[in-house]
């Protein structure tokens, strides 16, 4: 099956960090975070943009453009993204990988085949609230969480560009959980808080739900530097 292009944007200055890139969305997630901001990409039922087409925009913009940003959904569901990414590369642009992290032999054989210039993993909670932020079904959390641990510490030490990031619902985290969620990541490079923003999410009901101020922000990632080298929000 090919890559399910279900979102395309040309150019972003903000998604690959000091680098232009565009924006490939792919359908689909086994997540169902409530405060996902692509729930188009659960329910898209054509592409957007053939990969035929893609390659062809891809082929204009040598020189105009670093490399590729690969996001969803959740991009290792997709059947034939080893060879999508193997064309992009063989074009001579980068490849950054967003994921949850649930998908680890997908990632080890990434990395393995040194496909991925740079990886930004989504942590979504301390391995306890992982169910509840999720929707994991209660007979895969097990296995999921395994994965989950095992991506960690596979970017930790693939030797690629790498960060981890949070999005934060104010109701959902406490100040504890970020130093459990520390714990999880110690020693990383980077680290993220994503504000939340309560427009176009999947769960209608977290429409009034409300993300931590700026001081409160810069309190928790002056806790969070005692496990990482660095921790900053967005």
């Amino acid at each position: 099956m090919p890559m399910f292009i279900a979102g395309f944007q040309k150019t972003s200055l903000l998604d690959y960090p000091e680098k232009i890139a565009c924006i490939v969305f792919t359908n689909g997630c086994h997540f169902t975070c409530g405060y996902c901001h692509n729930p188009e990409l659960f329910e898209a039922k054509e592409p957007v943009l053939t990969v035929p087409a893609f390659f062809e925009f891809l082929n204009t913009r040598h020189g105009k453009l670093d490399g590729v940003v690969i996001t969803g959904g959740e991009p290792t569901l997709q059947k034939d993204l080893f060879e999508f990414i193997k064309q992009i590369k063989s074009m001579g642009f980068c490849v950054k990988l967003d994921t949850n992290g649930s998908n680890y032999q997908i990632l080890n054989s990434l990395i393995s085949e040194n496909l991925l210039d740079y990886i930004a993993m989504d942590i979504k909670a301390p391995f306890g609230k992982y169910a509840q932020i999720t929707g994991m079904k209660e007979n895969f959390v097990e296995a999921e969480l395994f994965n989950i641990k095992k991506s960690i510490n596979l970017i930790m030490n693939s030797g690629i560009d790498y960060e981890f990031r949070t999005t934060v619902v104010k109701s959902q985290l406490s100040y504890s959980d970020f130093d459990k969620i520390g714990k999880m990541i110690k020693g990383a490079k980077k680290y993220y808080l994503q504000k939340f923003v309560p427009s176009k999410i999947l769960d209608k009901r977290l429409s009034n739900e409300k993300t931590y101020s700026n001081f409160e922000m810069n309190e928790i990632c002056a806790k969070l530097k005692h496990y990482v080298d660095f921790a900053g929000y967005r």
